[in-house]
């Protein structure tokens, strides 16, 4: 949860995506470029990362990494619209 800066209270994560990875081995004969970009209001209260065990942060070609386990999350909070409370209900 965030403060909004508006009302002072918590306001949730509206989206959250996660996924966790293992592999007895793995390999990368060309490392892989890769970032996550967040577009529009969205950008400023979101965020991503990753923790790993037995692979680094910038791979290497042609080396083999064993017993890895990778966990990823994305969250990202949506921007306020006056008037709209965000319950689908109403």
């Amino acid at each position: 949860m965030s403060r909004d800066e508006r009302s002072g209270t918590e306001q949730p994560i509206e989206i959250r995506f996660s996924a966790k990875v293992k592999a007895d081995e793995l390999r990368f004969n060309t490392a892989p470029e890769n970032r996550v970009v967040f577009t529009g209001d969205a950008a400023v209260e979101s965020t991503s990362g990753s923790t790993r065990t037995n692979l680094p942060d910038e791979v290497e070609e042609h080396v083999t990494y064993r017993d890895v386990e990778i966990h990823y999350a994305i969250e990202a909070k949506l921007p306020r619209i006056d008037g709209f409370s965000g319950d689908p209900a109403r």
